[in-house]
């Protein structure tokens, strides 16, 4: 019998939501390659680069000595125990799981899993999305903590499950959201303890809900009959950050966290929402639902309609309340990129992130203008979500009550329910979004997805081998490109291509190799977590296999890579420590300094002994230049 407690959030959904293995949607780039003109669009992985001829594979040798834009040497893959970053560049760990944020939690001791008091003054587990800001001369840095290691925040007798409400509040701790204020000494840079700006945000922190779906009563609760006040912020995965410097988080795999202390509800609405969603009566082993009532959806069947939202976050005042915005939809946020229109909308890309899902855009109805008003901006506006056709062509679906036949309201409750009414496109698990800041053009990295072609997603819609989705149980994932029309970010049509196909050419020789600018030099899977710098270059993070065994040899731990959008070459620029996920990007006032995320290390990083802990390190260069 399979322990669910033990599974990743993506493996414990496929195995309470198991899908049809039929599937009869259009295969969109089997028409397109049938079609020769398309092939000259579909398949360029630069914007100024050549065509790709005749296949995804060739010429790599050629682009694997391209490397004039970047300012390092590219590494090999590295399968070890440790970071590695080129030649004339250094890194040092800036916080850790358990490092302290205030002077009252110095004594946390992770190896003896901590204590309740001490889990929300320091800093939490897991990091991911995170954003760097400036504020009155101060450097804050707010990221996410996406989960808790139960088996080592737990007495290991329990193994990983909960015992009493101490346990459940001691996790419900260590994930959400840190504030810190950093500061670069003698040392390098540090968490500035007892900062004023200093904060922890997590699942009992009260939230404010507003936009157009807030007091539906789909989302009022007996503690909250207004459906406006919420608490706690779930499974918070990539990031954004608006134009007026605050942070948004992006609640992910928050279905995970429910369950039921009886029957699951018998309202068909409920329990259709539930289905796609992901609700089941077991949760995903944090057992909240057997200590904390709200958790329970047989006692508070709402609940979790109150989440899976993106919350907006004002660093600069540790004591405002956050905002979960409804405007945005609810679905598995992976993160949230912002963009302005010419005209001064704000419009927003938004992935979400279960395989077979969709692609969505926002558009504010208002304009922002710098030092005005921001209210309603996150909210008052329409959400799009994408459709990918075999021309090279693409449409921003609009999801209203006309489109949908749903209230305003319930569309964004539901928005996976209304793209399915729509027609979007299903997508190889939309991860993070980035924007090109010198371009009109966004990226979407799709992460992998070995269900498609053989079944649907969890709202029956086929995932059909095609379009931006182009290879049978892709395993190694790949990162689509649109390019709006009229060079405006508000338009509603595009055209599109894809950056890369992520492949291994030492082991495969057709498309599963990989795209022309995928080497044996520079070769990955998974690409997930996405961030452009000041000059233009694509930073990639990974989340993928790491076995460097069969399919995925050679390619060793996770890593970050930069690419050029203009040539479409990929260059390999660190490698994390065994069993990681490097995740998450953010870069000093100055440049000098980049902050990358090291989630779910395995062996003793970074310690060299003891328990492994997730921790932001901080790279820069031997000479003091910029790096980003």
């Amino acid at each position: 019998m399979t322990d669910k407690t033990k599974l990743t959030a993506d493996a414990w959904d496929e195995l309470n939501f198991p899908r049809p293995t039929e599937t009869d949607f259009d295969r969109i780039v089997d028409s397109a390659l049938s079609r020769r003109g398309f092939l000259r669009s579909v398949l360029v992985f630069g914007s100024g680069a050549a065509v790709m001829g005749t296949g995804l594979l060739g010429g790599r040798a050629a682009l694997a000595s391209t490397t004039a834009r970047f300012p390092f040497a590219p590494i090999d893959a590295q399968t070890d125990d440790a970071v590695h970053v080129p030649d004339g560049y250094e890194w040092r760990v800036l916080v850790r799981w358990g490092d302290p944020l205030f002077s009252d939690a110095a004594g946390y001791d992770v190896a003896e899993g901590g204590t309740v008091e001490a889990s929300d003054r320091m800093f939490g587990e897991n990091t991911d999305g995170m954003e760097l800001f400036s504020v009155r001369g101060h450097q804050l840095i707010a990221i996410n903590h996406e989960y808790a290691n139960r088996d080592i925040n737990l007495p290991a007798a329990q193994e990983g499950t909960p015992a009493n409400a101490g346990d459940v509040l001691k996790l419900q701790n260590l994930q959400g959201v840190t504030v810190m204020e950093i500061a670069e000494g003698a040392e390098g840079w540090e968490v500035v303890i007892d900062s004023p700006f200093n904060r922890r945000i997590h699942h009992n922190t009260e939230m404010a809900l507003v936009g157009p779906a807030a007091g539906h009563p789909l989302l009022r609760t007996a503690a909250d009959a207004t459906g406006t006040r919420v608490l706690g912020t779930l499974n918070n995965c990539g990031s954004g950050k608006t134009p007026w410097g605050t942070f948004l988080t992006c609640e992910e795999n928050f279905n995970g966290y429910f369950g039921a202390n009886g029957d699951l509800p018998a309202d068909e609405t409920l329990a259709a929402g539930y289905r796609r969603y992901g609700i089941s009566a077991d949760g995903w082993g944090y057992d909240y639902h057997k200590w904390d009532a709200r958790f329970d959806v047989a006692a508070n069947p709402n609940e979790p309609h109150r989440h899976g939202w993106v919350v907006e976050i004002d660093p600069a005042d540790p004591t405002s309340t956050p905002v979960k915005h409804t405007g945005l939809g609810r679905f598995k946020h992976e993160n949230a990129a912002i963009v302005l229109a010419h005209d001064g909308r704000v419009v927003v890309y938004m992935g979400d992130d279960e395989r077979g899902e969709f692609l969505y855009k926002f558009v504010s109805n208002g304009f922002y203008t710098p030092g005005g008003a921001t209210d309603g901006l996150l909210d008052d506006g329409t959400l799009f979500v994408a459709k990918f056709h075999d021309d090279g062509t693409g449409e921003w679906l609009p999801l209203t009550p006309e489109t949908t036949g749903m209230s305003a309201a319930e569309i964004l409750i539901f928005a996976r329910t209304a793209g399915s009414r729509v027609g979007a496109t299903t997508m190889d698990r939309p991860e993070w979004v980035a924007v090109n800041p010198h371009a009109i053009e966004g990226y979407c990295a799709l992460t992998n997805n070995t269900r498609r072609g053989t079944r649907t997603n969890a709202g029956g819609d086929p995932t059909p081998v095609g379009g931006p989705n182009p290879r049978e149980a892709n395993q190694y994932g790949q990162i689509v490109r649109w390019f709006p029309h009229d060079e405006d970010h508000a338009s509603t049509t595009f055209d599109w291509d894809l950056y890369v196909m992520a492949g291994n050419p030492t082991v495969h020789a057709d498309a599963y190799g990989g795209s022309r600018n995928v080497t044996p030099g520079n070769m990955f899977n998974a690409p997930d977590g996405m961030a452009f710098d000041t000059t233009g270059l694509l930073w990639i993070q990974t989340d993928g296999d790491d076995s460097n065994t069969g399919d995925f040899a050679g390619m060793g731990n996770n890593q970050m890579l930069a690419g050029d959008p203009e040539t479409g070459e990929i260059a390999r620029f660190l490698t994390g420590p065994t069993g990681c996920e490097v995740t998450g990007l953010c870069w000093s006032a100055d440049r000098r300094t980049m902050f990358v995320g090291i989630q779910h290390p395995g062996g003793h990083w970074p310690d060299g002994a003891g328990l492994p802990r997730s921790a932001v390190i901080a790279v820069r260069r031997a000479d003091g230049a910029p790096v980003g």
